[in-house]
């Protein structure tokens, strides 16, 4: 038998590869982690999800008492922007969060191998000049920024930049273009609008948020413009010229037609994300991409090459950082001999604006291609906490098979979409009907009561419409 250094290396050290690598040392793997960032936790913790929920959260509290949500609600106040504490209530949160990782590979006995990983074979990889082996090495190095071709990105300069400099921006920009109709775009559009920026966003589909259900497509649509955002659907970008710290966006009709140009003090350029394998050496151990530059894996996991495994961005699904933990712990499970199974027909999606949108499973579009449907929408207007809350937005929508009953998708627009959503993945993981979720007690009164009722819509006795 080879005498390895490691019996688990992972490649990477975002949701994906940190989350394996915890779980591998508890199941009794000696681990190593390679990951060349200063701190732990990938895009995710780092310049993702936790730096831009923080400026969600704040920025929240500043529309909502500069815009009289609260002077509804008998408290009135005239509210100053420190963008400096703003930004730097963000910067301690990643700082807590990456810290925490790091005490947990201490805790665990996980080797934190400093500096990027680079294949030399199957089990050999070079890291910071040093050569390490692993009779496992999981590749878990998550995605990045999708670039615009014509368009270059320079979040130094601060004008035209990706998700990472929008987070990064030093004062609010009299208006901004976000190109890209989808999560990023919106949630950081959604920041700098609510704290005075003139935000347009120009999408090149019909609706924004693309993969969602047409129903919570379009009134995405309705929500972010009456909350003020220009909304450029069918629209392409064919150019931005950047003079004087300002910007020129070109952009004309996606099926063709006359130009128009956009005034911008920051341009946001959020397409889309794609895997990060450059530099991986992969054609040393004879691992091709698909052809959207993906790792193909087998249902636990492995990649073609024996020994090799991969999860998260770089792997076939959607990129989500919760989806990479799953795999994580799978993966582990699976190089310990255990059954490590993820459902990726049951991956929630959450949009974390205001209101937040939420799904999980098919959209109703998919699921009729299937078969016959069901479906029921609750609105949230009726819902009694969301109205006493004055967050009248959004609804709840329920896709069960026509025969069974079974759930096959749920679909939310609420202000705790996110946590709602949570709910409906786990009936249906256990399989649940339309009829199991409206006949569980749900307390009241809770935004989540609109999912029971749109459920009792299914067999048609909705109570409260």
């Amino acid at each position: 038998m080879a005498d390895y250094d490691y019996d688990l290396l992972v490649i990477g050290a975002g949701p994906g590869g940190y989350v394996a690598a915890i779980r591998g040392a508890q199941l009794g793997l000696k681990t190593a982690c390679a990951e060349g960032r200063e701190t732990l936790g990938g895009t995710c913790l780092n310049v993702g999800c936790i730096p831009s929920k923080a400026l969600l959260h704040a920025s929240e509290y500043f529309d909502a008492a500069k815009n009289g949500a609260m002077a509804s609600m008998g408290i009135k106040v005239t509210p100053e922007l420190d963008l400096d504490t703003m930004q730097g209530q963000r910067k301690d949160a990643v700082q807590g969060l990456t810290g925490g990782i790091e005490f947990l590979f201490k805790k665990n006995k996980v080797d934190w191998l400093k500096g990027y990983a680079t294949f030399k074979d199957a089990h050999t990889v070079e890291v910071n000049g040093e050569t390490k082996t692993a009779k496992n090495i999981v590749i878990a190095t998550g995605s990045s920024v999708t670039p615009l071709p014509g368009v270059t990105v320079d979040n130094a300069g601060g004008v035209v930049v990706d998700s990472t400099g929008a987070l990064e921006l030093t004062k609010v920009p009299g208006k901004m273009v976000v190109i890209g109709g989808g999560v990023i775009g919106l949630e950081l559009g959604s920041v700098w609008r609510r704290l005075g920026a003139e935000v347009t966003v120009v999408e090149y589909l019909d609706q924004l948020l693309p993969g969602m259900d047409m129903d919570v497509r379009k009134e995405a649509g309705k929500i972010f413009k009456k909350q003020g955002m220009a909304l450029k659907l069918k629209t392409k970008v064919t150019g931005v010229e950047v003079t004087g710290g300002a910007a020129k966006v070109t952009v004309e009709p996606a099926a063709g037609g006359d130009a128009e140009v956009l005034d911008a003090d920051v341009v946001l350029v959020a397409i889309g994300r794609k895997p990060n394998t450059d530099g991986l050496g992969l054609d040393k151990i004879g691992l091709e991409l698909n052809a959207r530059g993906q790792i193909e894996t087998d249902h636990d996991f492995g990649t073609k090459v024996d020994g090799v495994w991969a999860i998260g961005d770089v792997i076939p699904g959607p990129m989500l950082a919760h989806k990479a933990e799953d795999e994580g712990i799978a993966v582990a499970e699976n190089i310990a001999g255990l059954t490590g199974i993820v459902n990726h027909d049951v991956i929630p999606g959450v949009v974390y604006t205001q209101p937040e949108f939420a799904g999980v499973g098919l959209t109703e579009e998919a699921a009729k291609e299937r078969g016959k449907v069901k479906t029921s929408k609750f609105p949230m207007l009726a819902n009694s906490r969301a109205k006493t809350n004055h967050e009248p937005d959004g609804f709840v929508k329920v896709i069960a098979d026509a025969e069974t009953d079974r759930v096959l998708g749920v679909w939310c627009i609420a202000s705790v979409a996110g946590t709602m959503i949570a709910q409906a993945a786990q009936a249906m993981e256990f399989g649940a009907t339309s009829e199991d979720i409206a006949y569980t007690c749900h307390a009241h009164p809770t935004h989540s009561e609109a999912i029971k009722e749109a459920a009792m819509g299914i067999s048609g006795k909705p109570i409260h419409i």
